[in-house]
């Protein structure tokens, strides 16, 4: 235990320092790419006569077990290797593995972007978004754009950040690879209706709920974060604000940063948050990155501090 925490900040410098790795060599892009092959397996084409809704859940809900095993199991192995090394070199190489599995760096650059190239024009700015987001982007305005771009900050602070890095101090590796695994699984599979031509209504249902429930506590803890740091007024509006999304989790960080940040934001026809708030502007969304740049670096302390009383009392 006395090297997670070590292997927390380290793994938090080298994101900052260097980002993401090459795609060849990155963990999560080969989850996607197994996740994509079971998936033509598990949801039917679009106009297919389809197996029935029992039998499509079950087979997705299978091979969803079958992948976060072979996850789980793979991350047990590089950790028990890994347990073997001195002390000092078990934290390094803990760090070195852990760091694929978050993302804060790239999560920021592509948020700038966003509002970069909507700086530009708002058909680039739509464009850009578009890298971002899953919803259609064709029909939003200057507005809505950034809203969506600082709505995907918040959500994906939780997802990319903060969830890896609990899991990781609940489990090791095994629990922040397996945490990961959902959240890819659930961004792939975890949509009602039709994705790429193929129905996942009962096919991605497994994936959608085991996301659910992994990230429910991390998604309350990202929020209540977002909300103390950026002093947000009507904090205790949050629950209820939270509670006007579709998804269970991703409205606690989404409404802690529009309380913060005391904008509106929303997904048109579908939810609204703090609807008493002005519409975002530029000057939001850098106010949006330097909120989460603060809870990152507070996660960077908590975790130094947590490595340093563990390797006082160790000695």
């Amino acid at each position: 235990m006395t090297v997670l925490p070590a292997a927390m900040v380290l793994a938090l410098l080298i994101d900052r320092w260097w980002g993401e790795p090459p795609v060849r060599w990155h963990p999560v892009v080969w989850m996607g790419q197994g996740l994509d092959a079971m998936g033509r397996r598990i949801a039917p084409a679009m106009g297919q006569a389809a197996p029935t809704n029992a039998r499509m859940f079950v087979a997705g809900a299978m091979a969803w077990t079958a992948g976060a095993g072979v996850v789980v199991l793979i991350a047990w192995a590089a950790a028990w290797a890994v347990g073997h090394m001195p002390l000092w070199l078990q934290a390094l190489a803990l760090g070195l593995l852990l760091k694929p599995l978050l993302a804060w760096r790239m999560l920021r650059d592509e948020v700038r972007a966003v509002e970069a190239a909507l700086g530009e024009s708002l058909a680039t700015g739509r464009e850009r978004l578009s890298w971002l987001v899953s919803r259609d982007v064709s029909a939003l305005d200057a507005a809505q754009v950034r809203e969506s771009a600082i709505e995907s900050l918040a959500e994906n602070l939780n997802d990319s950040v903060v969830a890896p890095l609990f899991w990781f101090a609940v489990a090791g590796l095994p629990g922040a690879a397996l945490y990961r695994f959902a959240n890819t699984a659930d961004a792939m599979w975890g949509y009602r209706g039709e994705r790429n031509g193929r129905d996942w209504t009962w096919a991605g249902k497994w994936a959608a709920r085991a996301d659910d429930v992994l990230s429910w506590l991390p998604a309350r803890i990202t929020g209540a974060l977002l909300g103390v740091l950026g002093a947000a007024r009507g904090l205790q509006t949050l629950p209820a604000q939270a509670g006007r999304t579709p998804s269970p989790n991703s409205g606690w960080p989404m409404a802690a940063m529009a309380l913060a940040l005391d904008v509106r934001l929303g997904k048109p026809g579908v939810y609204e948050l703090h609807g008493a708030g002005r519409s975002p502007q530029a000057a939001d969304t850098v106010q949006a990155l330097r909120l989460a740049g603060r809870v990152v670096a507070l996660l960077g302390a908590v975790s130094l501090l947590w490595a340093a009383l563990a390797w006082r009392f160790a000695a």
